[in-house]
């Protein structure tokens, strides 16, 4: 059994406004928001790691720290192969308890992340985090109006116990390699940039996400329209009001903050997450139904039922 005890999120100080890109790109506030619903993004000018530590520093204190048995950190950009991200968290926390790894599905990272820490407390674990922490604008080409409007930068997380009643109530987690060429980034320091074929990630998402949500209602016998909340990755406005027109289901009940954040990857929805809870639209303990769902580069894709 697993619950959700905390959340917690951090933004870079500094913010690169739509006016900002159109001293460089040739774009303008008016065209980015009306095709991404994208205002402002947040740029950091520290690491994967340290955006993910300030996340884990609000979490636990650091005498909670060495009772944690395992820390999960979704990236798919940490500054470097190894030591790993997550490794670097339990150092610094002084987390000696703690098994520590990076878990890499890209904007589906942290719903797979959840997945396998609620696997984690099944069996001998009782205590541990999962982090979403990207650095994207390292590897954006910011002269490629394309993707240098999309993505920022972020962290956000939560800290999970084995509990004696069950939060986490099914989930649905699926990939599609042979159409991964959609979506590539090399290692930083390459030449290889962040590359996206919009128009086929947009379509993949129509599809595969939407069935995914319905195979999760049925697998779960939960209604989507019993639903409170939907906390999809934040990845396009257009496409999630899409999503919830295909769905039939109200777009109030598919929370956003792209506006503020842009597409923080791994990390969009346990920013989101956090966010909802610290302004009163999600309590933790209130038995509110909420479906996270990722997708993205893998291509990757997945649901997780839980009751908060």
């Amino acid at each position: 059994m697993t619950r959700i005890v905390k959340t917690a999120s951090y933004l870079p100080k500094k913010v690169v406004t739509n006016f900002d890109l159109a001293q460089t790109l040739t774009t303008s506030d008016e065209w980015i928001v009306s095709r991404t619903g994208i205002k402002e993004r947040r740029i950091a000018e520290s690491t994967t790691s340290q955006l993910a530590l300030k996340v884990a520093e609000q979490l636990v204190t650091p005498e909670l720290a060495k009772e944690l048995d395992f820390i999960i950190v979704a990236t798919f950009t940490p500054e470097e192969g190894t030591p790993s991200v997550a490794c670097k968290v339990q150092g610094a926390l002084g987390a000696t308890k703690a098994l520590a790894f990076d878990l890499n599905a890209a904007c589906s990272g942290f719903v797979y992340a959840l997945s396998v820490a609620n696997a984690l407390l099944q069996g001998q674990y009782h205590k541990g985090l999962v982090i979403g922490a990207e650095v994207i604008s390292k590897i954006v080409d910011w002269q490629d109006r394309t993707t240098a409007i999309l993505f920022g930068d972020g962290a956000g997380g939560v800290l999970l116990e084995k509990s004696a009643t069950q939060q986490f109530h099914g989930e649905v987690l699926g990939a599609d390699g042979m159409r991964g060429a959609k979506l590539t980034a090399g290692f930083w320091g390459t030449e290889q940039k962040l590359t996206m074929d919009g128009r086929a990630i947009f379509d993949f998402v129509m599809h595969e996400v939407k069935n995914n949500l319905k195979e999760l209602a049925a697998k779960t016998a939960c209604p989507l329209e019993k639903v409170d909340y939907f906390l999809l990755h934040q990845a396009n406005q257009r496409l999630l009001d899409q999503l919830a027109k295909k769905l039939q289901l109200p777009p109030g009940k598919f929370l956003s903050n792209l506006a503020q954040t842009g597409n923080t990857s791994a990390a969009s929805i346990p920013i989101l997450l956090d966010q909802a809870v610290a302004c009163g639209t999600l309590q933790l303990g209130s038995k509110q139904k909420v479906i996270f769902t990722g997708f993205g580069a893998g291509l990757t894709y997945g649901s997780v039922l839980v009751t908060l």
